[in-house]
């Protein structure tokens, strides 16, 4: 876990630390929710607002991937690359893989260039259905 370019260290806890380890063990985006309920198979007593807190933290560290559902629920996912990358992910299972897109970054490079935007950034997400889904059909 990073600490972030110019943040102070931040202080490990066996909660994040458990979180972490969560987050570790799958490709899959996982709701706050989703991920408690990881920690509560496991056995572990770590308290939904501290899975929130401990997310919202990797996420300013930039130590995690998030991304919005089709139903606005924030989702979590280890950041597999430090450089800046895109997801292509199963509608049916949530199989994620991370991609580069570099057609992508010139088509926003050049659009906010054409509208007089700098510092501009983006997020974009591909969706299908994964092979493993498809065979299983």
């Amino acid at each position: 876990m990073s600490n972030g370019v110019g943040q102070p260290a931040r202080r490990s806890t066996r909660a994040r630390s458990l979180i972490w380890q969560a987050l570790e063990s799958t490709d899959r985006f996982l709701s706050a929710q989703a991920l408690h309920e990881v920690l509560s198979d496991r056995g572990e007593d770590v308290g939904l607002a501290t899975v929130y807190r401990a997310l919202q933290m990797f996420a300013d560290d930039g130590d995690v991937d998030c991304l919005r559902d089709s139903d606005g629920e924030m989702l979590y996912r280890k950041c597999l690359r430090d450089a800046h990358h895109h997801h292509l992910i199963c509608r049916r299972c949530g199989r994620t893989r991370e991609v580069e897109g570099a057609g992508i970054e010139t088509w926003a490079d050049e659009v906010a260039n054409h509208h007089g935007f700098s510092n501009v950034t983006h997020t974009f997400e591909l969706y299908g259905v994964c092979g493993e889904c498809q065979a299983a059909n």
